[in-house]
């Protein structure tokens, strides 16, 4: 049985990096573009504001949660107060208007951030509450985890079908390159790109280069959340990843080499690392839903970059 047929779904953040590639997930699934509703800020809408989300939500079957004010370490650091803010205010009003509205599912997408600085490799669902957030980015991804305790207090109280995904780090296609608010792999596309196209001898690296992380491409993640939707229906928290797991260093001469960059690359020390290693067990999802990453890392890395030097590059220099 296919649940999305005929459905009518909304997505926040539809419009976004991931949610362009959700909306499409969905249309694969069978999904028409007249049942998937994407709230746009063009007009007028803000989802920090309950009466807005109660406008969004009215006569929807699901909700798929994605709308977010996100970013790398560098904004996390400028603007602690406002992520904080902004993402809290939109999961908590959103929810509550889905809840009175009636709608019979909602996916809620969190983070990886949520996790604790010192979780334990692979990071397992079961961790969540075993300590605070890496320090740099604590305060959205606290705000993001406020999402599993309303979904499971709302699901108590009320019997609502609230589902919590913890998605790792994401790249591909439409992602954020601006060099201010970017996270590290279109940071590095952008940075190696210029480098190469003004012959400069080297390009600096935030960190000492020692730091691991794991990479989930976008059109697999849009894979992951449609497969949730459709049959993932418990209060237990669920990752979402690749189990690929590669340091910052080894990702930087792999974009270098990918973005035809001959020069030096140089890790600036002075400049925070963020947490020391980040990859999820991935198992639940596999067993639950049927999810695992299909795309491997370096061809997913390479279509990026090619889709970068098309689309972006050309507008930014």
């Amino acid at each position: 049985m296919n649940y999305i047929r005929g459905k009518e779904i909304l997505v926040t953040g539809g419009g976004g990096f991931l949610g362009t590639h959700v909306v499409e997930a969905l249309k694969n699934q069978g999904a028409t573009g007249e049942n998937i509703q994407v709230p746009r800020t063009a007009q007028g809408l803000d989802l920090r504001k309950a009466d807005d989300c109660e406008r969004v939500v009215k006569g929807m079957n699901s909700v798929i949660h994605l709308a977010a004010n996100v970013g790398g370490i560098g904004k996390n650091q400028r603007f602690p107060g406002t992520l904080f803010y902004d993402n809290l205010a939109m999961g908590v009003h959103m929810m509550e208007e889905g809840r009175i509205a009636g709608v019979d599912k909602f996916v809620a997408v969190g983070t990886v951030c949520a996790y604790p600085s010192d979780t334990q490799v692979p990071f397992r669902e079961e961790d969540l509450w075993k300590g605070y957030p890496e320090e740099t980015n604590a305060p959205y991804g606290l705000a993001k985890k406020m999402l599993l305790v309303q979904s499971q207090a709302y699901r108590k109280q009320y019997g609502f079908n609230a589902i919590y995904l913890l998605p790792v780090n994401l790249y591909g296609e439409g992602d954020n390159f601006d060099p201010e608010d970017s996270h590290v792999i279109p940071a590095l596309i952008r940075k190696f790109h210029e480098a190469r196209v003004s012959n400069l001898p080297q390009a600096e690296v935030w960190g000492s280069g020692k730091p691991t992380r794991e990479f989930l491409y976008v059109k697999d993640a849009a894979e992951g959340i449609v497969l949730a939707l459709e049959h993932y229906n418990k209060p237990d928290p669920v990752n979402l990843g690749s189990a690929f797991e590669i340091s910052i260093r080894e990702l930087a001469e792999l974009i270098a080499k990918l973005s035809r960059y001959k020069g030096n690359i140089v890790f600036n020390t002075s400049k925070p690392d963020g947490q020391l290693r980040r990859k999820l067990d991935t198992s639940l999802a596999e067993n639950e839903f049927g999810f695992k990453s299909t795309t491997p890392f370096e061809d997913g890395l390479a279509t990026t970059i090619e889709w970068y030097e098309k689309e972006i590059a050309p507008k930014a220099l």
